[in-house]
């Protein structure tokens, strides 16, 4: 907690924000909102209009799958070790090329704009400014361009696609992406139909069909030149166009489809990386390995897409086991904070996603987005140093133990 104590290291010393908190208490300024999950979606709900509060709170059906999300890091524990020297800890990583000061990446999300008026504009200048990575969602309610704008020169930015069936569209924005910095492309592989939602079907929450009323959502599609050239006419009469055509169509592309785009996007971007998002089972990620992927992120989308799903992180060893060697596995889907993020890393993933905590801080302005961060930083910082973990390298099964019980405990590495 001794500022004037800190060795040098090749990034911040995260853990200082703690102190900060507690100093500002010492002349009467307490933080703006409690970063204690459940209480940080509640002052969410205050901020934000119905609508808005309940896309982002949304799961699939009656939430199992989000449940079990949750469940999983329960039932992996972390194993302190002591007497380690952590007074300087390295949590730097190369992500699909790209340094990142810390492992953690703006899971992309879409229409920010009903969080926040600026919407994208403030999760992506915040990653810039903290070195963190940005994926930016083709849902995005900012351009393509504007996004990249306010991320910054040099900052770590992936594309996260949804893929439509008209390939001129698709092509027209990797081609955006490319020439605004996006480094790598993501394809979303489990959301080519929204899954049941009810507390969304409820109170008939889908922002896209509001536009003409002047809701966002349609912002991506109305800032391509091809999409508008060949269906802007029709969007003017029906605001579904965009949403309904060329993000969330309801018909699945199937594997034989995926080598033209990944050929496609490294012949626009110069050999850029390319992964898959969404990715749940061994069969699955040996497979993207064999169509020529660079990486995939293990997720199940939050719990947002099938209901009483496998968690998240209950797949990650054995994909890991399976293709770690061979791609870069990213994990996402159930972040809530310092300490689950050790455990994803420590199960293999290179680096992780984290989504609903920024955007329920999002709701309170770039301030609010930015405290949520630190928090969160602050929180793995100080875990990996109480822990008796300085590195990430240094973060692997053996710092893990299942359900605290040691017949449980899977091989180690």
């Amino acid at each position: 907690m001794d500022p004037t104590n800190k060795p040098e290291q090749p990034h911040p010393h995260y853990s200082l924000y703690q102190r900060e908190c507690f100093m500002n208490g010492t002349i009467g300024q307490l933080p703006p909102f409690s970063v204690v999950p459940e209480k940080l979606q509640e002052s969410t709900q205050k901020v934000l209009t119905e609508k808005g509060y309940w896309y982002a709170a949304s799961n699939a059906g009656i939430g199992w799958t989000d449940k079990a999300n949750r469940e999983a890091f329960y039932d992996w524990r972390i194993i302190p070790r002591m007497l380690v020297d952590t007074n300087k800890r390295d949590m730097n990583v190369e992500v699909f090329g790209q340094k990142l000061k810390n492992p953690f990446i703006f899971a992309p999300i879409g229409i920010n704009k009903i969080y926040h008026p600026l919407g994208e504009l403030i999760p992506a200048r915040i990653a810039g400014e903290m070195g963190m990575g940005y994926m930016l969602s083709t849902a995005a309610s900012q351009s393509i361009e504007d996004v990249a704008d306010a991320n910054g020169e040099g900052s770590p930015r992936f594309f996260q696609l949804y893929m439509g069936h008209d390939d001129d569209v698709t092509i027209s924005l990797l081609e955006r992406a490319h020439k605004a910095g996006f480094t790598a492309c993501i394809l979303t592989v489990d959301t080519w139909q929204l899954a049941w939602r009810p507390t969304d079907v409820d109170i008939a929450n889908y922002t896209f069909y509001y536009a003409k009323a002047g809701a966002p959502g349609n912002e991506m599609g109305e800032s391509d030149p091809v999409f508008m050239r060949k269906y802007g006419d029709e969007l003017k009469k029906d605001p579904s166009v965009w949403i309904d055509k060329h993000v969330w169509h309801g018909k699945a592309h199937d594997w034989k489809k995926i080598p033209w785009l990944i050929e496609t996007w490294k012949k626009i971007s110069g050999g850029k990386p390319f992964a898959l998002k969404g990715i749940q089972c061994v069969e699955d990620a040996e497979m993207a390995v064999r169509v020529g992927c660079d990486g995939i992120v293990v997720s199940n989308h939050a719990g947002r897409q099938v209901d009483g799903a496998v968690g998240s992180l209950d797949q990650l060893p054995a994909i890991v086991d399976a293709v770690g060697d061979k791609v870069t596995v990213l994990f996402d889907s159930g972040i809530r904070g310092g300490a689950d993020a050790f455990k994803a890393l420590a199960l293999g993933a290179k680096a992780v996603l984290f989504g609903r905590l920024w955007v329920w801080g999002m709701s309170h302005g770039y301030e609010g987005c930015m405290h949520v961060v630190k928090s969160l930083l602050a929180d793995f910082d100080i875990t990996m140093t109480v822990a008796g973990y300085p590195t990430l390298a240094d973060i692997n099964r053996r710092a893990l133990q299942y359900k605290g019980a040691e017949r449980n405990r899977p091989s180690r590495l």
